[in-house]
């Protein structure tokens, strides 16, 4: 793991507690594990990992992001959207694939709506042309996937499955 994937998630163990662990996967459900860090602290700890490593490119971000999401545990994977929201500028139409294989594993609606609407759609929104047709597209194909992530984050789109136009509706 990199030294900022470390970082956060050695930070992210700190600012835990048992009791917020328990709590969380009371609320949220099953299927992942939960270290117990609050949603302001894994905010604070993506700010100051971009503090502690300055200049990280779009490949180190998205790279970044991977290492987070590869271990099925709910607050490393908020970081990792986190993350992605907080950078969603530099993000091109080819990080559709990376983020579709996080809706296809999310596993929660906790994560899949804020990488929806925080991520996707203002990537997509970004999008002109060509690559923004074959951004929609994909978006169609969510839609009819068997994955529940990428469907339900097809519908937070409002798509309906049908090949989308240049507009996105």
């Amino acid at each position: 793991m990199s030294a900022a994937g470390e970082f956060i998630d050695a930070t992210l163990q700190r600012e835990s507690s048992w009791e917020r662990a328990e709590a969380d996967r009371a609320r949220l459900g099953g299927g992942l594990t939960f270290y117990g860090a609050s949603v302001g602290a894994i905010r604070g700890t993506i700010r100051d990992a971009g503090r502690r490593y300055p200049g990280l490119d779009h490949d180190d971000l998205t790279m970044l992001s991977s290492e987070l999401w590869a271990a099925p545990v709910f607050e490393r994977r908020l970081a990792a959207v986190v993350l992605l929201q907080s950078h969603v500028r530099i993000l091109r139409a080819s990080d559709l694939t990376r983020i579709e294989g996080f809706l296809r594993t999310a596993r929660l609606p906790a994560l899949v709506d804020p990488l929806t609407t925080d991520v996707v759609r203002p990537l997509i929104d970004a999008l002109t042309g060509p690559a923004r047709n074959r951004a929609n597209i994909v978006l169609g194909r969510w839609a009819q996937d068997p994955s529940a992530g990428l469907r339900r984050a097809a519908g937070l789109l409002g798509v309906a499955g049908e090949e989308l136009n240049e507009s996105g509706r």
